[in-house]
């Protein structure tokens, strides 16, 4: 096979296409897939050669939508719904322990699952909304079916996990250790909240790759500036005029950013997922499809950092993860 060469302009139907043999055979959890988001581009792509697909949502409705939508376009697709609310631990819970009772392994663990920018929100654990659903739960949620994705490993394979991050993380100051656990609402920015969730999931990506000692591939990266679902929320809407990426009208402004379509966006993801090269280098960080460790923010990519961040975050969710 001619090696593929990725750009800007690449789209998640490309990659896939270009790696379907690896895609084949594989099964797939990926995280927030409401129509209209890079996660459910993800997972139609990922459908065509799956061996299954598991969708995922805190919404029963919409990912049923979201399931017909995948059936209709992939016929033969393997789709499953799960319920999972990553801003309830109770939730996460509930959900890991369904993952748990599957016959099958998890090749491929895919964090895509976000909350809108917006103002201040406690969830029922008195934790922060973005950095709850973005990195609290997340961890907890890969920590409690651990023993479904090293099942899936063996001589020739190495499992993954994918976290999807945003090349916003470097306009912050990184993971502020002393409000992660302890939201303080007179200090909470909405911007600065998401670039702190952002942050901790390049920090896990490189943390959990180095912990794993080589039986987890853990990699994260910029989806690139896009117009979904989640950018078209009314409480999201202020917030990203006031940043310049939304213009008076509530649409994209071109003004500061290059933007992306939906299938352009979501080419990053397929390609963590399953770019045999990246076997090499695990922890990277992509940007168009390509590893692109050099646009990490220092705070980012700070081994004291990553190895505080998640020990913090055990702290929080009463509970180690060890692996």
């Amino acid at each position: 096979m001619s090696t593929p060469q990725f750009s800007f302009a690449t789209t998640a139907e490309e990659v896939a296409t270009a790696f379907a043999s690896e895609i084949k055979g594989k099964n797939v959890l990926v995280t927030g897939t409401s129509l209209n988001g890079i996660g459910f581009e993800t997972a139609r792509v990922i459908a065509k050669y799956a061996n299954l697909v598991i969708i995922t949502g805190y919404n029963e409705e919409r990912l049923k939508l979201s399931e017909d939508a995948l059936k209709k376009d992939v016929p033969s697709a393997n789709i499953r719904r799960l319920i999972l609310d990553l801003s309830s631990l109770a939730a996460v819970r509930k959900a890991a322990a369904e993952v748990n009772t599957y016959s099958e392994a998890i090749h491929v663990l895919v964090h895509n699952a976000a909350a809108p920018l917006g103002p201040f929100k406690l969830t029922v654990d008195n934790l922060e909304k973005q950095i709850a659903t973005a990195h609290i739960g997340p961890f907890l949620f890969t920590k409690l079916i651990l023993s479904k994705i090293l099942a899936a490993g063996s001589s020739s394979y190495v499992p993954r996990v994918v976290f999807v991050s945003s090349g916003a993380h470097a306009f912050g100051a990184g993971v502020n250790f002393d409000t992660i656990g302890k939201p303080n609402e007179e200090k909470y920015q909405a911007l600065d909240a998401y670039t702190q969730g952002k942050s901790a999931n390049i920090l896990m990506g490189i943390e959990l790759s180095k912990r794993s000692n080589g039986r987890i591939n853990a990699y994260s990266l910029h989806p690139g500036v896009i117009y979904t679902n989640i950018n078209q929320k009314e409480e999201s809407i202020a917030v990203m005029q006031s940043f310049g990426v939304l213009g008076p009208d509530g649409k994209p402004s071109t003004e500061r950013f290059e933007w992306k379509t939906i299938p352009q966006g979501a080419a990053s993801t397929v390609a963590a997922a399953f770019d045999p090269r990246l076997n090499d280098v695990p922890g990277a960080y992509l940007d168009d499809s390509t590893v692109a460790n050099d646009a990490v923010a220092p705070h980012s990519s700070d081994p004291a950092n990553g190895k505080k961040l998640w020990e913090v975050t055990e702290e929080i969710i009463g509970e180690k993860f060890v692996l």
